[in-house]
């Protein structure tokens, strides 16, 4: 889900952003929509053909600077200077002018505006013009590009120091030195650091560090001063001394507010010499921190370790003792000796089924081998003897009687009956059966006739 601002705390953000990136800047436009109310303030706006931008001097920043100040090294001139005692009050519509101040956020209106220190005629900025120049040549040479500029190594141990001897710029650089630069060395190359000799005797200064092969870095600093005093290291001879040595660069010139050539080509670009010195080394109270968190990380790493190899030792001590010959025979003695119990009392329990079932056994074939329970199977079998007895005299008188009967029935059946009381059989010999009436012979046909004492043959005679 986005978050949803309220509009005051987006202006306050709005206003924090820009007054943190654009603390102190240089804008160069068209006067237009001039105003000079009662209360001393001036708004305007500077233009372009393509942007605009609200401008408000406050009266007290008139009264303060008087309006002169240096366009290059943002110096302000409490006589005017050469920016000129009151120009400001001269400002009109159409005028070209340089501002110098602020970026901030005017959350009533919610609009963005410079608040001018300094405002100047460009027609006093010479110096600026060819600072101007030279910075967009040797931009499109990439004398500035990011990607040439080199890293500081970590805290360097020797460090050749281009300025000159005498000035306080040395001074300050080395007492920041001494405190933090623990065991460094420092070599100080002595050079003008103004003046029309200066530009290349700096740069030969930067090329004989380089020579050398002494130093881990080249420093680079001097002391403020007007434009005029800082110009050297806004010259092209400097520019490219920085630009073709093989050692690291770092340039502190002037103050925080001053920006020259020197600055834009070196590696890394310190606000003051004092600041140099400060990024060149770090303060020794952080490297002592460093070493602490270092020890007590290693100390941490150390017993961590120890008690991994602790416990691999151990797992390792189990291991052998599981394998050892002495061990096994004990694994095995103890497997022994369990499994002799487990025999034994298996045997023992073998044992106590089969002596219950025997006993169990022995009391039933007591129970039935019993003289009471002969006794009372003899008294069972005698009756069962005189039951047999008299059911086999019935089963044989019945088994008579039906034999009899069936005896009758055959005999009155038996077709040699009627024999013994006169009668005849006659058999037909062509079929062998016999003959019931004259429709089963034909003439010719024999004929067997059994009486009772005898056969008779004789022929089947034709029809008269």
């Amino acid at each position: 889900m986005p978050h949803i601002f309220e509009v005051r705390d987006l202006a306050r953000a709005l206003k924090n952003v820009l007054e943190g990136q654009f603390p102190f800047v240089f804008v160069r436009g068209q006067v237009s929509n001039l105003s000079k109310p009662a209360s001393g303030h001036i708004y305007f706006t500077l233009k372009d053909d393509e942007a605009a931008l609200a401008v408000v001097w406050f009266k007290g920043s008139r009264a303060a600077t008087g309006g002169g100040f240096d366009p290059v090294t943002g110096e302000v001139f409490e006589d005017g200077g050469a920016g000129g005692a009151g120009r400001a009050l001269e400002l009109a519509d159409g005028q070209e002018a340089l501002c110098g101040g602020r970026i901030t956020y005017y959350p009533p209106r919610g609009t963005c505006q410079l608040v001018a220190e300094v405002v100047q005629d460009l027609g006093q900025g010479q110096l600026y013009l060819r600072f101007e120049a030279l910075r967009r040549e040797l931009a499109a040479k990439g004398y500035f590009d990011a990607s040439r500029k080199r890293a500081l190594p970590y805290h360097p141990a020797r460090a050749a120091v281009v300025t000159s001897p005498t000035g306080a710029a040395v001074r300050d650089f080395i007492r920041v030195a001494r405190v933090r630069g623990y065991g460094c060395e420092v070599r100080v190359y002595p050079t003008p650091v103004q003046g029309e000799a200066a530009p290349a005797a700096i740069a030969s200064a930067i090329e004989a560090a380089n020579a050398g092969g002494w130093a881990d870095i080249l420093v680079l600093i001097r002391g403020g001063g007007s434009i005029e005093d800082l110009w050297a290291f806004n010259t092209l001879e400097v520019a490219e001394a920085i630009f073709r040595s093989r050692l690291p660069v770092i340039c502190g010139v002037g103050h925080e507010v001053d920006t020259t050539i020197a600055d834009l080509v070196a590696d890394v670009r310190a606000a003051t010499p004092s600041h140099a010195a400060q990024i060149v080394w770090p303060e020794r109270e952080t490297l002592i921190q460093t070493v602490d968190e270092a020890e007590t990380a290693l100390t941490r790493a150390a017993g961590i370790w120890l008690a991994l190899k602790s416990q691999s030792l151990s797992r390792l001590e189990t291991r052998l003792a599981w394998l050892s010959p002495q061990a096994r025979l004990s694994r095995l003695a103890e497997t022994l000796t369990s499994l002799s119990g487990r025999l034994h009392a298996a045997f023992q329990r073998t044992l106590s089924d089969s002596e219950r079932i025997l006993a169990n056994l022995e009391t039933r074939l007591a129970a039935r081998f019993s003289p009471e329970a002969l006794a009372a199977r003899a008294r069972a079998l005698d009756a069962l003897t005189r039951e047999l007895a008299k059911a086999m005299a019935h089963f044989l008188l019945a088994k008579q009687s039906g034999l009899d009967l069936l005896e009758a029935r055959l005999t009155a059946l038996n077709p040699h009956g009627p024999l013994a009381r006169g009668y005849s059989l006659v058999t037909v010999s062509r079929t062998g059966k016999l003959l019931r009436g004259p429709a089963e012979v034909e003439p010719g046909d024999a004929l067997a006739i059994d009486a009772k004492h005898g056969r008779v043959t004789a022929v089947v005679a034709p029809d008269a």
